[in-house]
């Protein structure tokens, strides 16, 4: 049986790739292999986390080098890993832990993490996701932070982008495990965005 498997490099947005936005650390027989509506989905979320990851920038990241002051809420690796490291998965998106130490170098083009993207069905369940989970199609992306200042500060990027544009999300979800762990869960559908915006202690 010849096994199945996606281009990685294929990139569905500037920073964003295939390979990044359905990458698991969780064997499955189907390979967790989206489908080319799938790929539209990814490619629509792709486009709300690139201007998350240019404000962020903008916003947080450049100031603090003008201050000489390195961020203490930096989501991810130096800027010279951005390419193929704008979302390394896991399946396991609390990280409970600090941002790299950069050395004393200030970062001024922070990577947006992806923790986890499409999910198979078989994905899905081995990792426990709802079987109504936006990630089945898609439409959702989970995203690593540096605790709870750096979830709230991307999730009111994300609402001032939907309020500017005059577009919807279906779900915001700054998520919190019994570990301690924060991540962000950021969903948008191709229609019947429900802008569901909560706090979630899992």
């Amino acid at each position: 049986m010849t096994e199945v498997s996606i281009n990685k490099q294929v990139k569905l947005s500037e920073h964003f790739t295939l390979g990044e936005l359905c990458k698991t650390g969780v064997k499955t027989a189907d390979g967790n292999i989206p489908s080319h509506v799938h790929i539209e989905n990814l490619k629509r979320v792709c486009e709300w986390l690139e201007e998350l990851r240019r404000r962020y920038n903008q916003q947080y990241v450049c100031e603090n080098e003008e201050r000489s002051v390195s961020p203490p809420e930096l989501g991810g690796a130096r800027g010279g890993l951005n390419e193929g490291m704008s979302g390394a998965s896991s399946d396991h998106p609390a990280h409970t832990g600090t941002p790299p130490n950069l050395g004393g170098e200030i970062n001024t083009d922070a990577p947006i993490i992806i923790t986890s993207g499409y999910r198979s069905p078989e994905l899905n369940r081995k990792v426990g996701g709802s079987p109504t989970s936006n990630h089945l199609t898609g439409c959702a992306v989970d995203i690593r932070v540096y605790g709870i200042e750096q979830a709230m500060r991307y999730a009111v990027i994300l609402m001032d982008y939907a309020d500017e544009t005059k577009q919807d999300y279906d779900e915001l979800l700054i998520e919190r495990n019994k570990n301690g762990g924060y991540w962000l869960h950021f969903a948008v559908r191709p229609k019947e965005n429900r802008r569901k915006t909560m706090f979630i202690q899992t």
